[in-house]
């Protein structure tokens, strides 16, 4: 499979063979979407804590005798049926949410998406990426020659950039991270994948079976 290569003013230098291994692997929605399913869910913070009878304070002492009152007999002021007592089925965060997929099956998928980016014409090529320093105006000015102009994008770098990274992370619907870094829930989020010659290098070498 084949790819235009564009140059940093947003005009076609040539064309490029992307590879095969890479490239060209038979989507498995399946597999995506489980392996999308786990991302998120390890990325879920569980923060709604609430305390059961036996941790909230107090409540030691009964509150009147067993019989002879004309009242409902209770053993504490922290059962769960007080004002200010512990709190039944409440959230708790010792729940886990965490799913383990294996590395392959989470490689394969990555490929599987960056196939599907290919194949739907919304990977972008550029023979490179330089900032001399961080312009947003600069880079929102070449992106804007390209076929992504105006939709989501992620720019894959080849390694960290600093003054790319700070050029474009003020334009909007747009995100910068380096290609050994690559992961399906990121891909899936952007609608193009901008990558140079040398970040289709990076990820051959970081995930290539």
């Amino acid at each position: 499979m084949k790819a235009d290569v564009y140059s940093q003013k947003g005009e076609k230098v040539g064309e490029i063979s992307l590879p095969k291994e890479i490239f060209e692997v038979k989507l498995n929605a399946d597999l995506v979407h489980q392996v999308l399913v786990s991302q998120m869910a390890n990325k879920r913070q569980v923060s709604a804590h609430t305390k059961f009878r036996g941790e909230v304070s107090g409540g030691g002492k009964k509150p009147w005798r067993q019989k002879g009152t004309g009242r409902a007999r209770h053993g504490s002021i922290r059962s769960p049926l007080w004002r200010g007592g512990g709190v039944t089925f409440g959230p708790r965060t010792e729940r886990v949410f965490e799913r383990e997929i294996p590395k392959k099956m989470r490689r394969k998928a990555l490929l599987m998406v960056l196939s599907e980016k290919a194949r739907n014409k919304v990977l972008i090529v550029m023979d490179e990426l330089k900032m001399e320093s961080p312009k947003t105006k600069e880079i929102a000015k070449a992106l804007k020659k390209l076929p992504a102009n105006g939709k989501s994008l992620l720019i894959a770098l080849p390694q960290y950039d600093k003054n790319a990274f700070l050029s474009a992370r003020n334009i909007k619907k747009t995100a910068v991270e380096d290609a050994r870094n690559l992961n399906v829930a990121d891909l899936l989020q952007y609608k193009y994948l901008l990558m140079t010659k040398d970040g289709i290098k990076t990820i051959e070498k970081t995930f290539k079976v």
